[in-house]
């Protein structure tokens, strides 16, 4: 079982977008896809695993599609079953792979759909993540989320909406959710999916390949390779999270963090400022010196592109270290952010600083009543405990 939900982790996005190809129908394909790996589930502990288990797990959602559609009874279902009978065997070259992906996210971001729809949509398709998790990183109920996921999927299949990568011309206008959603897969696996890091950062490296003059898709790129760096001295030798200020530098990886600050760089010349490219200038001056008066000021700037309550609480810890926590604290507790751990978080550390014990353990303890996993919760817990 090990085995399937390893490969399942790595590989359904991929399945999906191919099957979507070849059937050019996104329901068609899921529903193949997951039935593969119910086959799957059943077979490989018994048999073993095979040798290609990415390319056994597409042979077999295609099979399982042509044969539904041979069920039809309807001369076009036929004909549908005949094009996928003739169409190549296996899984493609990595080199249409690649472009399979992008066809899949451009078709999932089409104008025609709500962006948090598009969003949710090309996580769950894409990233293979779960409803669950969805509504986590959109901080919304899991019913919500399907219901969204649901209208999503409809309203393509009604529109007719085609599956392919657009036109030069109408890249732009879906550039913003196709961006979103890149990032969405990179921070849903920041610390326990490595597999969804590495894919959103093949497919930053993609779009900036097919995109390179537009320093959002560089600013991304920058931000993700940024932060990226850091994973090795994000966890312990025990297995217990790090805070940024408390991480061993020397275990940083250099060559991402030239890279990412290079890209900074680029996207300082083009002075086209947007709201990807200053978080990536936010993280390389944590890579570099650190300046928080610096941090502050480009907080301040993100503030003029997305004044949200999250850009708000980030900007409240640089406030913390400039002007102190007292003044940090004043504008933490003007949000509403009540079902997020790190508003939680951020408040407890605060009340500590300022010696108001009692007040920050109440604080941790809604952090670590409202923590996402284990490892953010134990972090929490020995944090309250040294209280």
């Amino acid at each position: 079982m090990t085995g399937v939900a390893g490969v399942f982790r790595a590989e359904y996005g991929r399945a999906v977008a191919v099957l979507t190809r070849v059937l050019g129908d996104l329901d068609l394909a899921e529903d193949a896809v997951q039935e593969a790996f119910t086959e799957a589930v059943r077979r490989w502990p018994a048999e073993g695993t095979p040798p290609s288990p990415a390319g056994w797990i597409i042979t077999t959602a295609r099979n399982r599609a042509i044969d539904r559609l041979r069920r039809e009874a309807t001369r076009d279902g036929r004909e549908a079953a005949s094009m996928v009978l003739y169409a190549r065997d296996g899984p493609p070259e990595e080199g249409v792979v690649r472009d399979d992906r992008l066809r899949l996210i451009f078709t999932c971001c089409h104008p025609a759909l709500a962006t948090p729809s598009q969003v949710a949509l090309t996580l769950r398709l894409l990233g293979g993540l779960t409803t669950g998790e969805i509504a986590h990183a959109f901080l919304v109920p899991e019913t919500t989320m399907a219901q969204r996921i649901v209208r999503a999927k409809a309203k393509i299949r009604a529109a007719r909406i085609p599956y392919r990568v657009p036109a030069e011309a109408d890249l732009p206008e879906r550039l913003r959710a196709v961006l979103a959603v890149v990032y969405l897969i990179f921070t849903e696996g920041h610390l326990a999916r490595e597999d969804l890091c590495a894919e959103a950062i093949r497919l930053g490296r993609l779009l900036a390949e097919l995109m390179p003059d537009e320093p959002e898709v560089l600013g991304l790129l920058a931000l993700m390779l940024l932060v990226e760096s850091r994973r090795a001295a994000r966890v312990g030798p025990s297995g217990e999270l790090v805070r940024l200020s408390d991480q061993d530098r020397g275990l940083w990886d250099q060559e991402l963090v030239a890279e990412g600050q290079q890209l900074v760089r680029r996207c300082l010349r083009r002075d086209r400022p947007g709201p990807y490219q200053i978080q990536a200038a936010i993280n390389a001056v944590h890579s570099d010196n650190g300046d928080w008066a610096q941090i502050l000021a480009l907080y301040d700037q993100l503030w003029q592109f997305t004044p949200t309550p999250v850009v708000a609480l980030n900007r409240a810890v640089a406030v913390a270290e400039v002007d102190g926590p007292a003044a940090a604290l004043a504008l933490v507790d003007e949000l509403e952010l009540g079902g997020y751990h790190l508003f939680h978080a951020i408040r407890a550390d605060l009340l500590r600083r300022l010696g108001r014990r009692e007040d920050a353990a109440r604080a941790y303890d809604a952090a670590i009543a409202t923590a996402p996993d284990d490892l953010e919760r134990d972090f929490l817990t020995r944090a309250r405990e040294e209280l």
